[in-house]
């Protein structure tokens, strides 16, 4: 990812938070010599390897798994991103800019196919996606339901080579302007753009 000294962030715990706030990513690797992505939800083990290791699984279908345990698979996790209209800064010689936050990760990927494996990591992943419902949805590990279904996926673990993250937050503005920025995005209103906002906000706090 091409990332401006800028714009980089490279503290882990914050690379991690974000993963798991924006958790359903992007993984890519090739597929009969061509680019092929699957939309994912991932669990992240913080303390599994030096930087983690990300966990999930796929359909026995999806072609992807067959060739990925012989690559090197770049995970994406994309979060907020909003417009930024070269008006907002009130000033010349400026134009248009999007401003974004993400993630990318590069690892081995390493399949799993053994179904005790399969299951703890179903379990994990219920556990974790369902724990905020107001009534958690729960399965029963032993049911022929079940064990049909661990048939039809495929696990994978990716232990985590090289970890980026880009923070695109007009921090190549004076803080005036990017405060500016702030005050547009808030009263122009959108989760992505009150997120943004927010994350603009954050960094302008820890800058003072």
């Amino acid at each position: 990812m091409y990332i401006p000294a800028a714009f980089g962030e490279a503290d882990l715990t914050r690379l991690h938070d974000f993963i798991e706030q924006h958790s359903f990513g992007l993984l890519v690797s090739h597929v009969d010599g061509l680019p092929f992505a699957t939309h994912l939800p991932f669990l992240l083990q913080r303390t599994t390897g030096p930087l983690g290791t990300l966990v999930g699984h796929m359909a026995r279908a999806n072609p992807q798994w067959r060739e990925a345990a012989s690559q090197t698979a770049l995970a994406i996790f994309s979060g907020p991103h909003a417009y930024v209209s070269p008006t907002w800064y009130e000033a010349e010689q400026v134009v248009p800019t999007w401003n974004y936050a993400a993630v990318h990760v590069y690892g081995r990927v390493q399949t799993i196919e053994d179904e005790s494996a399969l299951l703890g990591i179903v379990q994990e992943t219920v556990r974790v996606y369902e724990q905020g419902m107001p009534r958690p949805w729960s399965f029963h590990p032993s049911s022929n339901f079940v064990k049909r279904l661990l048939g039809q996926i495929v696990g994978f673990r990716i232990e985590i080579g090289k970890i980026e993250g880009k923070w695109k937050l007009n921090q190549n503005h004076p803080v005036e302007r990017r405060k500016k920025v702030v005050r547009a995005l808030q009263q122009r209103g959108g989760e992505n753009a009150r997120a943004i906002a927010a994350m603009m906000q954050g960094m302008l706090t820890g800058e003072s």
